[in-house]
């Protein structure tokens, strides 16, 4: 039963727009009453009705060691008395930046942000300010935050400039904005063909917001190759990725080197933190050794940096990690790939480290378009029937899922027995 959820969230829709303070999170894409959460502990989350979940969601990614760990906890505890926010300098700050620059033989300097959003808004700018460009390239289904320039949506055809997706944006700011195809190389090489003004790709190396969607290779190596021929910059989206798919994220898979590296979420460990990094020459471009401003009051927040750097440490310190992660998601999606054969469902699977997805679908998809021929209808039954079991799963086709540490292999194997009695009625 979930009647006090559904008490609070009538509640809250008084005086919060639409009852929550991030879209998603509503239960639009999947019927029924979002549910509000007490507490987090381990792999579990328990409801305000004291039901509890195997957590898949994991906070949309940074609890690597699932919620409340100790070590991650004390941290925390131990910086927030010496004060919360300071808006000066701390230690702390070049701590997590050395943990994060030291990974990559390319980037030489990291600034931090308070969120994702705000750390690819800057990123963009940065690029501008870096070639002397105005026209930007992202793709349909990659979502890198809600600034205005990058709330979009397709034109008349491909490789065309982007109109909004939102009201409240107006055309004028999304006028620069060339939105693509994922894994599409011809519309990315006729883009660039058309528009010599492009300064940058922003690029999810792994989607994750339209179900978890890989770029393939060779299109990484294409977006690679033009920027170096149009004197654009190359941007990664690792805001999801990042210290998920692997330890260096999707940048640590393929041979392929971004000019920016964009983080949030895991460096963080469940605080709200981002950041951007690149070479020395580039960011030197940022105020205030350069002419690019960016500023924020809470930016390198010692709490979250706090967090972060424990959560950093601990994780370069497990070598053994991500292998064990990737075991659970593909013992996970075996599972619930096989209960679905069993009835002749439509369903296919993916992973990539600790990140992974399924569609309701007969093919892996390669881009939003593909994504969205998915029966949208039986992953909202799926997953309304999987909270009734008790897992937690994201609650949108749109989103991908997270595997932690501490979801145990019981635990997986329960959900996979769950998911054959549900498969058996879809």
């Amino acid at each position: 039963m979930t009647l006090n959820s559904k008490t609070e969230y009538k509640n809250a829709q008084n005086v919060i727009p639409g009852g929550v303070n991030s879209p998603v999170r509503a239960f639009k894409s999947v019927g029924g009453t979002p549910l509000f959460i007490k507490k987090g502990k381990g792999a579990y989350l328990y409801d305000i009705d004291d039901n509890k979940y195997v957590d898949f969601v994991q906070s949309w990614g940074p609890l690597i060691f699932g919620h409340c760990d100790e070590d991650i906890e004390n941290e925390v505890i131990k910086n927030v008395k010496n004060g919360l926010s300071f808006g000066a300098p701390t230690i702390l700050e070049t701590k997590l930046a050395n943990e994060i620059v030291n990974m990559y033989d390319y980037i030489d300097k990291v600034r931090f942000v308070s969120s994702g959003t705000e750390a690819v808004m800057s990123a963009i700018r940065l690029a501008r300010g870096v070639t002397k460009k105005d026209d930007i390239i992202k793709f349909d289904g990659c979502y890198h935050g809600h600034s205005d320039s990058l709330l979009v949506k397709a034109g008349s055809g491909m490789a065309t400039f982007g109109t909004p997706s939102s009201q409240g944006v107006p055309k004028d700011f999304t006028k620069h904005t060339i939105l693509c195809e994922y894994n599409n190389i011809k519309n990315l090489e006729d883009s660039f063909k058309n528009n010599p003004n492009i300064s940058c790709i922003i690029i999810e190396p792994i989607a994750g917001n339209m179900g978890l969607v890989p770029a393939t290779e060779d299109f990484l190596n294409c977006c690679r190759m033009l920027c170096d021929k149009y004197g654009a910059l190359l941007i990664f989206d690792e805001v999801m990725s990042g210290f998920r798919a692997s330890l260096k994220g999707a940048s640590g898979l393929v041979d392929i080197q971004a000019d920016i590296l964009v983080f949030g979420k895991v460096i963080g460990a469940g605080m709200p933190v981002g950041a951007f990094a690149s070479s020395s020459y580039i960011m030197d471009h940022l105020s205030p050794d350069g002419n690019v401003y960016q500023a924020g009051t809470l930016s390198g927040n010692p709490i979250s940096m706090s967090a972060g750097l424990a959560n950093i440490k601990k994780i370069k310190e497990d070598t053994n990690i991500y292998n064990r992660l990737n075991q659970k998601s593909i013992r996970l999606i075996t599972g619930l790939n096989e209960s679905a054969k069993k009835y002749k469902i439509d369903f296919v699977t993916l992973s990539k480290g600790s990140m992974f997805g399924f569609f309701f679908n007969d093919k892996l998809p390669l881009n939003m378009k593909e994504v969205s021929s998915s029966n949208e209808k039986r992953f909202s039954l799926y997953h309304s029937h999987m909270l009734k079991k008790g897992f937690y799963f994201p609650c949108s086709m749109y989103e991908v899922c997270f595997m932690s540490n501490v979801i145990s292999n019981e635990d997986i194997d329960r959900c996979i027995d769950a998911s054959y009695d549900i498969m058996s009625i879809l």
